[in-house]
């Protein structure tokens, strides 16, 4: 039988040169974890949409989103998870998370010393080694 194939989105939001991550509440199978914080694409719903729509229930954050970053999939045993990843172009409002344990603004080369998402992993590793700008 075929696993289940679960298209998500997820952001990259840049401040200051430091990039957004949420740490997972304690439920479900990546309870715990760091992410790129997004969700799962509803019904009739653009991947864009999925992720402005998830970035103001989880944050009560309004954002705008722009291209996207990296489209991958994720095999975690029971389902496979289609992550795509989007950079964030703007983002206003305060940052309150409703789904998640803590949130932290990190440097991009800082990325591997935290327990990422087994999907994230990828994404982490991609955005740590794309060039800044001075």
């Amino acid at each position: 039988m075929a696993k289940p194939v679960i298209p998500v989105t997820a952001a990259i939001i840049v401040r200051r040169g430091k990039v957004f991550i949420a740490r997972r509440a304690d439920k479900g199978d990546t309870r715990g974890k760091w992410e790129f914080p997004g969700g799962k694409i509803e019904p009739g719903e653009t991947p864009e949409e999925c992720l402005a729509r998830e970035l103001n229930e989880e944050f009560g954050v309004r954002a705008t989103v722009g291209d996207l970053f990296i489209e991958h999939e994720h095999d975690y045993g029971a389902r496979v998870v289609r992550l795509m990843v989007f950079r964030v172009t703007k983002v206003t409002g305060r940052f309150v998370p409703t789904e998640h344990s803590a949130m932290a603004w990190v440097c991009p080369a800082e990325l591997s010393s935290y327990d990422l998402a087994p999907a994230d992993i990828p994404v982490a590793e991609r955005f740590a080694a794309v060039p800044r700008k001075n």
